[in-house]
């Protein structure tokens, strides 16, 4: 009798993650299902580096046994020389491997004052939602590793993001869904290396100008040197803890948000008593979300404590201005208006 040879420990986690993503919609199949392909689609974004390429090839594998069809879909950002070449390659080797179907999808990029990084993500990201909507996926997924959710963090630290922030790059958002998150990089070439798959090396990681390529190049290793091996691990298991925090904060919010604002003369009031009777971690985050929701207006730390000043260190100040608002306190209200002249007004 043959013995079958031992699965490569890099295949079998990263099909493990998949089959733990794919079962997790389970519950979900009757609203996601295609009453005209009979099956739910499960799409992945493919570059064809190799996080993303385990991520294919082990949806490849694991999607008909769950019952799923799976395809592939590549955006070309066009932003280097032979972009539209790579993009084939892709999609010729998510071909090889079954998925159907395969989309190519070229985006126009416009760095503006975000810059390049930034642009491309959100320019990659509206791709990614349209061609759900386009194919009817009932998802897409993303090939984000523990290694680069040990970055993101780092790079959350260094702006001062605060908690959410911290809480680093979400398993799931929408239709988007990131299963390898506990899974290293160096398990996803490992995968690739066993299966015979021949990943894209994207230059543009190697290119020092952009900030996330010197964490991973340059301040993760010194981090692994001087503190000992572990580190990437540790800042994603930092990294889902904020979440929950941040995830059960946001509860809370939305408990109270509709109770203590009102609307007013000139805009929106929130009760003095009730932003005082909670901690501050709640009280900043209300503050933060009434800024949002109602004027379009991300608050930085600075802004939130000027307007919670208001609240707790009440002496008869004036108005306090922020991004787009003017913030008042007037009979036991703090009042939020929009600024004359803000480009919203």
């Amino acid at each position: 009798m043959k013995h079958r040879a031992p699965l490569p420990p890099a295949v079998a986690a990263t099909r493990l993650a998949v089959r733990r993503a794919l079962a997790a919609m389970a519950h979900d199949r009757a609203e996601v299902q295609d009453p005209a392909a009979g099956r739910p689609l499960a799409l992945v974004a493919l570059s064809g580096g190799a996080d993303s390429l385990a991520l294919a090839a082990a949806l490849a594998f694991e999607a008909p046994k769950a019952d799923w069809r799976a395809g592939a879909v590549i955006v070309d950002h066009g932003l280097q020389q032979g972009s539209a070449e790579v993009a084939e390659r892709a999609a010729e080797q998510a071909r090889l491997l079954g998925l159907d179907p395969v989309v190519i999808r070229g985006v126009q990029v416009d760095a503006g004052a975000e810059g390049p990084e930034a642009a491309a993500r959100d320019a990659r990201y509206a791709a990614l939602c349209a061609i759900a909507a386009d194919t009817r996926a009932a998802t897409i997924l993303t090939a984000h590793t523990r290694d680069d959710q040990a970055e993101q963090v780092l790079l959350g630290i260094a702006r001062g993001s605060g908690s959410r922030s911290l809480a680093g790059i979400p398993p799931v958002r929408g239709v988007i869904r990131r299963p390898f998150l506990g899974i290293s990089r160096s398990d996803t070439e490992a995968a690739c290396a066993a299966q015979g798959l021949q990943p894209w090396n994207d230059p543009q990681n190697q290119d020092l100008q952009f900030a996330r390529v010197r964490v991973r190049q340059r301040i993760m290793p010194l981090f692994e040197a001087e503190l000992g091996p572990g580190i990437a691990g540790a800042l994603a298991r930092t990294a889902e803890q904020a979440r929950e925090d941040a995830e059960a904060f946001d509860t809370m919010v939305d408990e109270q948000i509709e109770e203590i604002v009102e609307p007013a003369e000139a805009g929106i009031a929130v009760s003095v008593a009730a932003l005082h009777a909670n901690p501050a971690a709640i009280r900043h985050r209300l503050i933060r979300r009434v800024a949002a929701a109602e004027f379009g207006s991300e608050l930085s730390r600075e802004h939130t404590m000027s307007i919670a000043a208001l609240v707790t260190d009440w002496r008869g100040q004036g108005a306090v201005f922020v991004p787009g608002i003017r913030v008042t306190r007037s009979g036991g209200r703090i009042i939020f208006s929009r600024q004359i002249g803000s480009p919203r007004a």
